[in-house]
């Protein structure tokens, strides 16, 4: 009769601490199936685009078309909601206890996190192309180079807002969370610069309005377009980005340590 030793088993880390593509395209396909975030994304910048900016087709703005402005401050309207609801999606999972479940998971936290947020670009990218189309057969006329770079712009600063997403996603434990963020992502809209000229504001609010983050984001994609870009505005998105960011991880290691 032979006899054999236990080996004690150790769990193995897989490889980039669980992050993966199927994963990731199960993630993807199930925040699209959310018709509320698709009405986010899709309807309401689309709809502000053509009630706002078809009246002002033949007027200029800045110095420039009034329609290719409103539709590149759409866009990025669209792309702040987007993101902003596919990190906020966190929130039903700790609604659920589902964050603190992971901790017996070998997914590492930064491979969760990280999933979350390029889902929430993905998101993002959606938004901005889906109003730049309409916008193209509403009658805007931009350099080709123009078109490029403002939608590239107005999705990759849009990070920004998906590392809030996720922050709020962990702070809020909600299924409709977006019902409270939604009209804040509206306020910030305005005094930030997106949905109205900072011009038409007070110098104080003028002042106040570089301190949101929204301001670099929407300086950023409409400088191709009229100019603009600054130093103040990356400082802005990179700021706003980090501490969201180091916010989502601090609360999301919160969570995991609750088992």
């Amino acid at each position: 009769m032979t006899s054999s030793t236990a080996q004690p088993q150790t769990r193995q880390v897989p490889p980039l601490g669980g992050l993966n593509l199927t994963a990731l395209r199960l993630e993807i396909r199930r925040v699209l199936r959310n018709r509320r975030t698709l009405v986010f994304i899709l309807i309401f910048p689309t709809v502000f685009f053509v009630l706002f900016g078809l009246p002002a087709k033949h007027e200029v703005l800045a110095g420039h078309s009034a329609l290719a402005y409103i539709m590149i401050s759409m866009a990025v309207y669209g792309a702040m909601v987007g993101t902003t609801s596919g990190g906020a999606a966190v929130a039903v999972e700790r609604s659920l206890g589902w964050s603190r479940q992971l901790r017996l998971t070998p997914l590492r936290p930064v491979a969760y996190v990280l999933m979350k947020l390029v889902t929430a670009m993905v998101l993002g990218l959606i938004a901005v192309v889906v109003v730049f189309v309409v916008g193209a057969l509403t009658g805007v006329r931009m350099p080709l180079h123009v078109w490029l770079l403002s939608a590239l712009a107005a999705w990759l600063c849009s990070l920004v807002f998906a590392a809030f997403g996720l922050f709020v996603g962990f702070l809020l434990p909600s299924e409709n969370v977006m019902q409270y963020v939604g009209p804040l992502l509206a306020i910030l809209a305005v005094f930030g610069g997106v949905f109205v000229p900072l011009d038409v504001f007070s110098h104080t609010l003028q002042d106040i309005a570089k301190f949101t983050p929204v301001y670099g984001v929407g300086v950023i994609a409409r400088s191709p377009l009229v100019g603009g870009f600054t130093a103040t505005a990356v400082a802005n998105v990179v700021i706003w980005t980090a501490l969201f960011g180091f916010g989502a991880m601090r609360l999301f290691r919160r969570d995991t340590a609750r088992v």
